[in-house]
């Protein structure tokens, strides 16, 4: 996949290069004939390929998170963070 996004590049840096060097051509011109025909659609297609890894290292991520909360809360039953249902004493009448 490198391999083809690197010649894409060369080639758009190429007709850029053309149309730089042209006696009708101007540096402007081949600015935008590098981002128009390279630079833009190679990320917009780099983008959209990546994807489906990125959704994919996305799920990973939570499943592991996930896991390390339950790996947590199985190894300290009581640390939910709330009290204990009878943690005060019931008043006793003074006699």
């Amino acid at each position: 996949m490198h391999l083809i996004v690197i010649g894409w590049l060369y080639v758009a840096l190429m007709m850029a290069v053309a149309e730089a060097t042209n006696t009708t051509g101007t540096v402007v011109g081949a600015v935008f004939t590098f981002v128009l025909y390279g630079a833009l659609p190679v990320s917009l297609v780099v983008y959209l390929i990546g994807t489906p890894a990125r959704r994919r290292a996305i799920q990973a991520r939570e499943a592991a998170e996930s896991a390390r909360r339950m790996a947590a809360r199985s190894q300290a039953p009581d640390a939910g963070g709330e009290a204990a249902a009878d943690a005060v004493a019931p008043v006793r009448k003074e006699e």
